[in-house]
């Protein structure tokens, strides 16, 4: 059965937040995650700035095997870790964890990235000078990447997008919690397609966004 949309606007808009809401701390927190684990990744591999071999396997396998379970298996199975952290295993503040624990493994190896493709040369010279690992890192690992750094979030963004819709297989809430709540088991193709139309205006706007921020930088 078709229905008004315009009695669900509210519901919608709704959604949309706590969509925004979902992605906004999840990436805040995977960030936060990610960014030095990546650092670690490289600083430690063979030929790095504070090589150790054991260290870097070890975060390596651990970023490895986060990284090998797909998402929708993942939510489910910690299910129960979630409700220990936030009390529930439904809700906005539920599906935070596991888009936490599903992304910041893959913020880390874009970060790794982004930092293996500073020039060599760079790193030497900063060396050459006396600056210590920690100096090297902030100063010439990050700004140099920086923009590569931001291009590679925007892709962990558009990902955990998608991924805040498959939470709502689960009550994760958001958009696509309403998709499925109203689009699929009750039918409301009008209610399934704003939802679509609102997840591809997000994903646009989040791609255009990081693509103009990413270029500011790197003309700076």
């Amino acid at each position: 059965m078709q229905v008004n949309l315009a009695d669900f606007w509210p519901r919608i808009l709704e959604a949309t937040n706590q969509t925004l809401l979902m992605v906004g701390i999840s990436l805040l927190l995977a960030t936060l995650i990610g960014l030095p684990l990546g650092i670690i990744l490289v600083v430690t591999r063979g030929g790095g700035l504070l090589e150790n071999r054991s260290v870097f396997n070890v975060f390596s396998t651990v970023v490895n095997f986060f990284r090998s379970i797909p998402f929708i298996i993942l939510l489910v199975a910690i299910l129960p870790f979630t409700r220990l952290i936030v009390g529930s295993s439904i809700g906005t503040a539920a599906a935070v964890v596991p888009l936490v624990i599903f992304s910041a493994p893959y913020i880390a190896r874009l970060v790794e990235s982004s930092l293996l493709e500073v020039k060599p040369g760079v790193v030497e010279a900063a060396e050459a000078m006396g600056a210590t690992p920690w100096q090297i890192i902030w100063r010439v690992y990050i700004p140099e990447a920086l923009s590569s750094i931001t291009l590679n979030l925007t892709i962990a963004t558009i990902g955990l997008v998608g991924a805040s819709a498959m939470a709502g297989f689960v009550g994760g809430g958001g958009l696509g919690d309403l998709a499925i709540s109203y689009g699929y088991q009750r039918f409301e193709t009008d209610i399934m397609i704003a939802t679509v139309l609102l997840l591809v205006l997000i994903v646009q706007v989040t791609q255009t966004i990081g693509t103009f921020i990413s270029k500011k930088i790197r003309r700076q």
